[in-house]
């Protein structure tokens, strides 16, 4: 449900789904946590329009966590507390040379 609020047109069309969802919401400590915080959360709407989908979306994150998951599974064990590191690590570095 409150994955619904964020692709609004605009910002009083995100706030009016919010009251949607707090209606909605069967659980008291949940809905005084979306009335409390809601604000916080439409802070890109001050940004231009153009700029939203670049500041909602966290896909550069995922792809490397997705990267270092397929890594780290193929190892499951690490022999030194700091090998772990130094794949995340190495890892990252290529990825920043590449991009």
């Amino acid at each position: 449900m409150l994955k619904a609020i964020h692709p609004s047109e605009d910002r009083q069309a995100a706030r009016d789904k919010a009251q949607a969802v707090v209606a909605e919401l069967k659980l008291p400590c949940a809905v005084k946590k979306v009335e409390g915080r809601i604000e916080k959360t439409l802070s890109d709407y001050e940004f231009p329009s153009a700029h939203w989908c670049r500041l909602r979306t966290n896909t550069p994150l995922e792809l490397i966590l997705r990267e270092v998951r397929q890594r780290t599974r193929v190892t499951e064990a690490f022999p030194y507390g700091n090998s772990a590191q130094m794949l995340l690590a190495t890892r990252l570095r290529h990825i920043s040379k590449t991009r």
